[in-house]
C-alpha cells in the first residue's frame, strides 16, 4: 500500500526497489517488494514495486532483487579528518591521549591535510551506509569542501578553544572564521553549519556564551563535548564548583539547540535535567570503551524522553566510521553492562542510527525516515549473503549480523553516489593514495 497522497502524481527520477523496503517511519511496516520513488532530492512515494512501478514509468531504475531499502544512517559525532591519525596513538587515557599525542598531531595540520583526510572518512562512510554525519573538527571549511564533494549530507563546525587553533589562531579570529564559514554555506542543500565549543574544560565561561550568541545569531546547532570522562567530571568540580552539566545549566546554556556529545558520567538529576531542557545526546559507544571512559546512562536517557543519536567519534579513537558495527557494539554494550539482555532492544538501536539521529540534528522532520516530503537519502542492504540468512526479523539482522560492507548502493538527496559498491562522486585510489602521502609524513 502506497503512502503518498493520491492527488498529486508528478514525475519521478529515480525509482530504488527491493526484496523489502523498511521506512522506519513510526507506526509504518516493513513492505515486501518494495520501492521507492524520488523526485529531484525528495521523495514522492513509499509502496510496492508493483504500485509504483506502472505509476512512475520513466524513471531512472535502481533495482536490486535481494536488496533491503532503508534509510541512509546518520552518524551524529565525528572528526572526519581524524582518519589520518587512525592507529597513530592507541590504548592510552583519553587525556593523555589528547595532550601528549594528538593535539601535539594536530598543531602540524593543514587545510589540505584536512581536506584529503576528510574524503577518505566520507568514502568510508558511504560505504557502510552512512549517508549524513556532524562533525566538529579543525579547518572546517575544508571538512565542509570535502562533504560537499563527496555528496555526503554534512553539519559542520570549527572547533573553538580558549588556546590558540593551528587553522584560525586566537580566538577573536576564531569567530570571524565562524562568520564566514556560515556565510560561505547559508542556503547550501546538503551542508549546515554548527557551533561547536570543544568542551567546558577547554573553554572559558565568557568563549561558551559568545558562541551561545553566535549559535542562535545562526540559528545553529551548539555542539559540545560533555562529561565524557570521570576527570572531566572532577576537573570541573575543581575548577567550577560544579559538574560539567551543571556548569551549563548555571550559564544558562542547556536547551533544545544543544548536541552534547558522550554524556557518559551523569547523575540521575542530570538526566532528568537534560530531559526538561530538551538537549540532545550523541552516544559514542566504540569510543567511550576504547578510552576506557564508561559506559553512557543511554537506557535512563531515553527512559527519561531524551533524543540520543548515534556516533562513531573519529576514527583515530574507534577506529573506523562504520555505523554498522557501531549499532552491534551499542546494543551489547548496554545488555552486558547492566546483566540485561532485553536492553537496548535491536529495533531501539536502529530508530537510534536512522530517524533518531536526524532529530537529534534537528532534522527528524524531513530526514531519518522513508516517507513521501522527505530527503532522498537511502541505502540499499544485499541480504543475500551467508551471515544474513535465514532471515526472521529485519531490525535484529541489521543491527546483530549486518555489516557496512553489506551495503551495495547509496542515494543522497536523490543521487545515487554509490552503485553496486563503487561511490561514483571519488576517485577512490586517489583517496587512498593522498591519505597515504600525508600518513608517511606524520610518520616522519
Amino acid at each position: 500500500m502506497s503512502h503518498t497522497p493520491q492527488s498529486a502524481q508528478p514525475t519521478a527520477d529515480l525509482l530504488v526497489s527491493g526484496r523489502y523496503v523498511l521506512p522506519m517511519h513510526d507506526g509504518v511496516a516493513a513492505i515486501e517488494h518494495g520501492a521507492v520513488a524520488m523526485a529531484g532530492d525528495t521523495i514522492l512515494a513509499v509502496g510496492t514495486l508493483a504500485e509504483l512501478g506502472p505509476r512512475y514509468p520513466g524513471a531512472q531504475r535502481l533495482e536490486h532483487a535481494s536488496g533491503l531499502v532503508m534509510p541512509g544512517l546518520v552518524n551524529v559525532h565525528t572528526h572526519a579528518a581524524m582518519s589520518c591519525f587512525r592507529g597513530l596513538a592507541d590504548d592510552l587515557p583519553l587525556m593523555q591521549w589528547l595532550r601528549d599525542h594528538i593535539f601535539p598531531a594536530e598543531a602540524k595540520l593543514t587545510a589540505e591535510m584536512v581536506y584529503h583526510a576528510t574524503r577518505l572518512s566520507a568514502l568510508e562512510m558511504i560505504r557502510s551506509g552512512t549517508t549524513s554525519f556532524c562533525d566538529m573538527y579543525l579547518f572546517a571549511a575544508d571538512v565542509a569542501r570535502g562533504a560537499a564533494e563527496s555528496g555526503m549530507r554534512a553539519w559542520v563546525g570549527e572547533v573553538l578553544y580558549d588556546f590558540p587553533s593551528p587553522n584560525y589562531g586566537p580566538v577573536a579570529r576564531g569567530l570571524e572564521y565562524l562568520d564566514r564559514l556560515a556565510y560561505d554555506y547559508a542556503g547550501h542543500s546538503r551542508v549546515t553549519i554548527t557551533v561547536d565549543p570543544h568542551a567546558v574544560y577547554t573553554c572559558s565561561p565568557d568563549l561558551l556564551l559568545t558562541l551561545k550568541e553566535r549559535a542562535l545569531a545562526l540559528d545553529a546547532l551548539y555542539v559540545i563535548h560533555l562529561s565524557e570522562s570521570q576527570a572531566e567530571v572532577v576537573g570541573a568540580l575543581e575548577k567550577f564548583g560544579r559538574t560539567p552539566v551543571m556548569h551549563l545549566e548555571a550559564l544558562g546554556l542547556l536547551d533544545a539547540r544543544m548536541l552534547a556529545d558522550h554524556c557518559v558520567v551523569l547523575t540521575a538529576a542530570e538526566i532528568e535535567l537534560l530531559a526538561a531542557r530538551k538537549v540532545k545526546v550523541a552516544h559514542c559507544p566504540e569510543s567511550n570503551m576504547k578510552l576506557a571512559s564508561g559506559v553512557a546512562p543511554v537506557v535512563e536517557l531515553l527512559a527519561a524522553g531524551v533524543t540520543v543519536g548515534l556516533g562513531t567519534d573519529g576514527a583515530a579513537s574507534n577506529n573506523d566510521v562504520d555505523l554498522f558495527g557501531e549499532m552491534d557494539t551499542a546494543a551489547k554494550l548496554h545488555k552486558v553492562s547492566r546483566l540485561d539482555p532485553t536492553a537496548m532492544a535491536a529495533g531501539v538501536i536502529l530508530r537510534m542510527a536512522t530517524l533518531g539521529g536526524a532529530e537529534a540534528l534537528g532534522a527528524g522532520q524531513w530526514l531519518g525516515s522513508l516517507a513521501p516530503g522527505k530527503k532522498g537519502d537511502l541505502i540499499v542492504v544485499d541480504l543475500d549473503q551467508p551471515h544474513l540468512t535465514p532471515l526472521y526479523n529485519l531490525p535484529s539482522q541489521l543491527v546483530y549480523a549486518a555489516r557496512g560492507a553489506d551495503v551495495v548502493h547509496s542515494v543522497i538527496n536523490g543521487r545515487i553516489v554509490m552503485r553496486n559498491r563503487r561511490v561514483t562522486t571519488m576517485d577512490e585510489s586517489e583517496v587512498l593514495a593522498k591519505v597515504r602521502e600525508i600518513a608517511s609524513n606524520i610518520r616522519r
